[in-house]
């Protein structure tokens, strides 16, 4: 795809968005519309909106390079994001939204009348909002570096401003009307190039992955390297070299390399013979095509792995603070059950494309897989596999689809941390939101330059195993234990945010060790999640005096339908 096909469905896409997102600006008054759009959006626009800001970078990149490196097992992942929303469909949508709470916080303050579970729920909020954008910087970072060559700090400044410009508009209106355009947009920008690369490959005679041997090239290829990497070589090959290989300057020059670790050099090009092996960078599994297609096979400790990584996926979409933020926009709990019935449908449409990417990668640009940039073969594919005038066009509307991923995720994160810094820090008000959204995107920003790029889904599912193993706890309970108390659930979300917290810090910032200790920090929620629901319920017994005095009252608000008439009204912190 060329430079100029790239960045002018870039373009396309943020005018887009800007201008939808300005219209929310005309209905946009009160606080109520900035918080929560005045709770009038309809099922299907929040369905469509939950979509748009539900599959992330992820979702639409991240989870066909996962599937390229790791193969089957990683389809677990679009299965437990959407078999989340049943969970939180059965357990908690619909008395979320009788509650008739702004945020997460005042749900909290509100069930166990406590100003310090509130101060712990809001830091936990913000903290899993931050991390959360982090990964959609980078990764717009990752968009705009292999569309034009940009810097990586220009995605994720881009992002910033647009997604600033349409909150500090209108507010949650403004953007429900965002992502549900952002939703179809996401839709059709995978679906449609999908069809011509579905169709190229049964001209190609439909090859399959069903070899005992590595990914090779089927021509001579030339991978250009853009960032520094260690690859490892498996067979020893014959390559011309054009940069620095172990340390060593080369100007077209050919170089041998013997079996084992080699370190390439940033802006480093390297041209493979026809059927020669694809090195694999450091971290990423050289697998048979066999392997590849075999689940729970060739990853250390992959049994644990897998079924953390499911309850991660399934538990903590209902600890997503900009998912839960949705559902206080329904009209009633009715509405909100309805809505969550036509996100699973949506969803459900959605993750049955990106796997065909992974798997297509896998054929055809195998070389991801050397560079480490397997988060980027959603974008490679259409160029590789169809070129010319048609390859650019499909690359384009890809491109322009992995710009709306990043928009209306980060629009919908930015909202709900906008929400609480903008009540728990700030005064409240629309101009308290304004200058809070400014504060949500400013610190995650700074952080995605400077932290070390990981794999795009990876970072989110250790939000959601933080998410699972905090908010999941103190949702459940909360709805249905009415015997839960406030020292329990102080001892659960600080249990259960510590130690996902420290696992996340620690895989981040060092990346996990070998073994099992590095097994249990990659993926948490299978030790840490049981943990802070052990401690919750076992202190809650402890502290059987520390039960809410308004309790009963609150719980038969949870659970009695609107349609038989009970008081309601609109729940407000004491403090306002």
């Amino acid at each position: 795809m060329t430079t100029a096909y790239g960045l002018a469905g870039v373009a396309l896409v943020v005018l887009a968005t800007l201008l939808v997102g300005t219209l929310g600006l005309r209905f946009s008054r009160t606080t109520s519309d900035f918080y929560v759009a005045s709770r009038t959006v309809t099922p299907l626009r929040n369905a469509s909106a939950i979509g748009g800001e539900y599959l992330s970078a992820a979702s639409f990149l991240g989870i066909a390079g996962l599937i390229l490196a790791y193969g089957a097992d990683m389809l677990w992942l679009p299965v437990g994001w959407t078999g989340g929303y049943l969970v939180l469909l059965v357990l908690v949508s619909a008395p979320l939204r009788r509650s008739g709470a702004y945020t997460l916080p005042d749900f909290a303050e509100a069930r166990l009348e406590s100003m310090a579970v509130r101060r712990v729920t809001s830091v936990l909020v913000v903290l899993i909002g931050w991390l959360y954008l982090l990964p959609q910087f980078q990764s717009a970072g990752l968009v705009l570096r292999t569309v034009a060559g940009a810097p990586v700090w220009a995605g994720a400044v881009l992002v910033t401003v647009v997604v600033a410009v349409n909150v500090l508009a209108g507010g949650m209106r403004s953007i429900t009307m965002v992502q549900a355009f952002q939703y179809w947009l996401k839709l059709t920008a995978l679906a449609v190039p999908l069809v011509f690369l579905l169709l190229a490959w049964r001209h190609d005679g439909a090859p399959g992955l069903s070899r005992d041997a590595p990914p090779r090239f089927t021509e001579r290829t030339t991978v250009s390297v853009t960032t520094a990497v260690t690859v490892e070589v498996g067979e020893p090959v014959r390559v011309t070299a054009n940069g620095r290989v172990d340390g060593r300057a080369y100007a077209g020059t050919p170089l041998d390399l013997a079996p084992g670790p080699h370190r390439v050099g940033r802006d480093t090009t390297l041209t493979f013979p026809a059927g020669a092996d694809v090195p694999h960078a450091t971290g990423t599994p050289a697998r048979t095509d066999m392997e590849w297609a075999k689940p729970l096979d060739g990853r250390e400790h992959s049994l644990y792995a897998t079924y953390s990584l499911i309850l991660a996926t399934f538990l903590g979409t209902m600890g997503l603070p900009h998912v839960l933020v949705r559902f206080y926009t329904n009209p009633d709990g009715r509405a909100a059950r309805r809505t969550t019935v036509i996100v699973l449908s949506l969803l459900g449409a959605f993750y049955l494309l990106p796997a065909l990417y992974g798997a297509l990668g896998r054929l055809y640009t195998p070389e991801l897989l050397m560079t480490g940039r397997t988060d980027a073969v959603v974008l490679t594919l259409p160029g590789r596999v169809i070129g010319g005038l048609g390859g650019d066009l499909l690359g384009a509307l890809v491109t322009g689809g992995a710009v709306a991923a990043f928009l209306s995720t980060s629009s919908g994160i930015a909202v709900s941390v906008a929400g609480v810094l903008g009540q728990d820090i700030l005064r409240g008000g629309v101009r308290s939101f304004r200058a809070a959204t400014l504060l949500a995107l400013a610190v995650p920003l700074g952080l995605s330059i400077a932290a070390r790029s990981l794999a795009v889904a990876d970072v989110v599912g250790l939000a959601f195993a933080v998410a699972a193993s905090t908010f999941c706890p103190l949702l459940v309970l909360g709805v249905w234990w009415r015997r839960l108390t406030v020292a329990g659930a102080l001892a659960g979300l600080v249990t259960g945010g510590a130690l996902a917290g420290a696992a996340v810090v620690v895989t981040i910032a060092a990346g996990p060790p070998s073994g099992l200790p590095g097994a249990l920090l990659a993926q948490p929620a299978a030790w840490t999640v049981p943990v802070a629901f052990a401690v919750m319920i076992v202190v809650s017994w402890c502290t059987p005096r520390g039960v809410p005095p308004g309790v009963v009252r609150m719980m038969v608000r949870l659970h009695t339908p609107e349609s038989l008439d009970v008081d309601r009204g609109t729940w407000r912190p004491k403090r306002v």
